[in-house]
């Protein structure tokens, strides 16, 4: 196999929650084009149909799946459907996550309900997730799993980055306890990503972009698409040697050594 063919997942079947937002769309079309057949899960059915039917027009395989990623009997059905659909699940993305309605205030002036929403969507959304895929990667004889955290799981902050660094730690717990399942686990964590959800998040003349950009030794900003190497690489046969592992793409504004 040649190094390009090493990043191939055909016959591979990959499901990206959040599939009907930003990021989930790049990333599916990303899976798709290197040859999986891909679910996008999402939340907003409409949403989700909406950007499987675009796939699926440019010939790819893909479909649709409404689902809560805090419930776990929605989740389980996610994945039932994604099965009947394609015979089984390899790769599992956990992109949906809560951030730019999360509300900007003090962590201490947060309300309650919003802490627990915040973890509910952000973690147990994602352990629900690992949880119903988990029987048919054994069943396929592994899998990939791919977290999507953040660089702001790595500076002092509010909930949203709290919910990111206690993603970083259990996909570390699942790639020990997943790996000898044959199973990897690994995360992202991006940095500031041009789209809609981060430029609500933090406008572009907020002056925390400012000083957040003079903190990034490189490129300071990006789009969704300069995640896609490590993505395909974490997915792939490329990546099977890697796990347990937090990489950052964000030009040097975190740097762990």
């Amino acid at each position: 196999m040649n190094t390009f063919d090493r990043m191939r997942l055909d016959g591979k079947v990959a499901v990206i929650t959040g599939g009907g937002g930003g990021i989930g769309q790049v990333y599916a079309r990303a899976l798709a084009d290197a040859g999986a057949s891909v679910v996008l899960a999402d939340l907003d059915a409409a949403r989700a149909d909406e950007a499987a039917a675009t796939l699926a027009k440019d010939g790819f395989q893909a479909i649709g799946v409404q689902a809560d990623i805090t419930d776990r009997a929605a989740t389980d059905a996610m994945a039932a459907k994604a099965t009947e659909a394609f015979g089984g699940i390899d790769i599992l993305v956990n992109n949906a996550a809560l951030m730019a309605e999360i509300p900007q205030v003090d962590i201490l002036d947060l309300p309650a309900e919003w802490f627990d929403r915040v973890m509910r969507v952000n973690v147990l959304g994602a352990i629900n997730c690992i949880a119903s895929v988990k029987a048919s990667m054994v069943e396929r004889g592994g899998g990939r799993i791919i977290n999507q955290v953040s660089a702001g799981a790595f500076h002092p902050g509010g909930i949203y980055g709290a919910s990111k660094i206690a993603l970083v730690n259990l996909s570390a717990g699942f790639a020990r306890s997943l790996g000898p399942l044959g199973i990897n686990v690994n995360a992202i964590a991006p940095g500031l990503v041009e789209n809609d959800a981060a430029w609500r998040s933090l406008p572009a003349d907020h002056p925390g972009r400012t000083a957040l950009a003079a903190a990034i030794p490189g490129k300071k900003s990006a789009p969704a698409e300069d995640l896609l190497g490590v993505l395909l690489l974490l997915a792939s046969p490329a990546g099977e040697w890697i796990n347990g592992q937090t990489i950052s793409v964000d030009g040097g504004w975190v740097m762990r050594l």
